[in-house]
């Protein structure tokens, strides 16, 4: 093999493994429907929103919060769409960029990080909206929520346990 096509496919390898960092990093900025690392809206899988749509039929919502709940679930999938669109130009930015001869995955950084910013924003927008939904429950409707949530962290952290005992505490 000749010095040149080494020196070609180890750029090439670099500029891979550049995509998959830029694109990686994108990606655990919006956490989709299931949440990034620490699951989505809080730790151990506690979102609010989930628990508050999970349980909804059981609320009885009256027709204020009816109107809140839909305008909510309309904001959220708003969200999402738009973080999607951002994760696709952060990826035609990379693809655009190691078409290039000599790519600026500087460029390609700014745009991923200005995608997770945005992301973040929107994210906070949602979760206020949802929130607010909540100040207005009763405490019986709150309870219906509390005890949601008390459940699925008991079944996260029964899975966790479970995960440690099998596999060890590996961090």
């Amino acid at each position: 093999m000749s010095n040149h096509t080494i020196l070609r496919r180890t750029r090439q390898a670099a500029l891979a493994s550049a995509l998959f960092v830029a694109l990686a990093g994108v990606a655990s900025a919006d956490p989709g429907p299931r949440g990034g690392m620490r699951g989505p809206g809080g730790p151990h899988g506690a979102s609010i929103e989930a628990a508050i749509a999970h349980v909804k039929d059981q609320l009885a919502l009256n027709t204020d919060q009816q109107k809140m709940f839909d305008a909510a679930v309309a904001q959220t999938r708003t969200a999402r769409d738009a973080g999607r669109t951002e994760m696709l130009a952060v990826r035609d930015a990379m693809k655009a960029e190691l078409a290039k001869p000599e790519p600026d995955l500087a460029a390609v950084a700014a745009i991923a990080d200005a995608a997770r910013a945005k992301g973040q924003a929107e994210r906070l927008k949602v979760r206020t909206t949802w929130l607010n939904l909540y100040g207005t429950f009763t405490v019986a409707q709150k309870q219906v929520v509390r005890d949601h949530l008390v459940q699925r962290l008991a079944r996260h952290e029964a899975w966790r346990e479970k995960a440690r005992a099998r596999f060890g505490d590996q961090g």
